[in-house]
């Protein structure tokens, strides 16, 4: 007999839901999968019906999509398109999806035959530059990080299943950081993000004493000129500065160049 899955007594829905990966490491998929602790639980809140890295069936009958990686060829602009056919929500999922992550650090390359050369030599293959999935298709959600936070991809689809609205933080890592009692970076020469990267990592990084590198984008209303003066006062390079800034995608838009 099936048992229904209930919150606070209210019969949940299951979602049928299905992940895909692009161009990545597939590290946010893992991340779904790793904790077996509360495995099941997460397992009991949706139905996988498409998941390449968990389970060998295979099913296009879906309404959430979970799309990890960026977009760095036609096929895959076209295999995007058609989950966006068939999925009523798509969500952007990890860095990759949400800016174009690590990947896109060939496009500061204004040469990518050049790029392909020296990466492949003589076995070129077919890329293009490293797009994040709103380049080609309409995003209903973003779930940011590099990899994502599993505890934040089971909160957000608990609420999908009750109908509840996705509210991501709009304040900065400092402030999870400065809650956490940690030590600011910048006091032991550390270079880090934090004041202006968006929150609801619990400041993974800053809590093992490595510098924030904005793997989730910018907070809302960053201001990347202060924190440049910040960077500056405690001796960093405009060359150490870019290399935090580019190194994910997400602050492209704010860097004066």
């Amino acid at each position: 007999m099936a048992v229904t899955t209930t919150y606070l007594g209210v019969p949940l829905y299951r979602p049928k839901v299905a992940f895909f990966d692009f161009t990545s490491c597939e590290g946010c998929q893992l991340q779904v999968v790793n904790n077996e602790a509360n495995l099941l639980d997460f397992l009991s809140l949706v139905e996988v019906v498409n998941f390449r890295e968990a389970m060998t069936e295979k099913s296009n009958d879906y309404e959430i999509a979970f799309v990890e990686g960026s977009v760095t060829r036609e096929d895959e602009v076209r295999r995007l398109q058609e989950i966006r056919k068939n999925a009523k929500i798509l969500v952007a999922f990890g860095s990759c999806a949400c800016f174009g992550g690590v990947n896109q650090l060939k496009n500061r390359f204004n040469d990518l035959d050049w790029v392909k050369k020296e990466v492949y030599g003589d076995c070129p293959v077919d890329t293009k530059e490293a797009m994040p999935l709103e380049k080609y298709v309409k995003v209903d959600l973003h779930i940011y990080g590099c990899p994502v936070k599993k505890e934040e991809v089971e909160k957000i689809v608990l609420n999908v299943a009750l109908g509840k609205a996705v509210n991501l933080p709009k304040y900065p890592v400092c402030m999870e950081c400065k809650a956490n009692g940690n030590i600011c970076l910048f006091d032991i020469g550390e270079p880090c993000l934090g004041p202006i990267t968006r929150a609801g990592c619990n400041s993974w990084c800053t809590n093992n004493r490595f510098g924030c590198w904005g793997c989730r984008g910018p907070a809302e209303d960053a201001n990347v000129a202060q924190w440049q003066k910040i960077m500056r006062q405690h001796n960093f390079s405009r060359e150490r500065m870019l290399d935090r800034l580019e190194c994910f995608g997400g602050f492209d838009h704010l860097i004066e160049r």
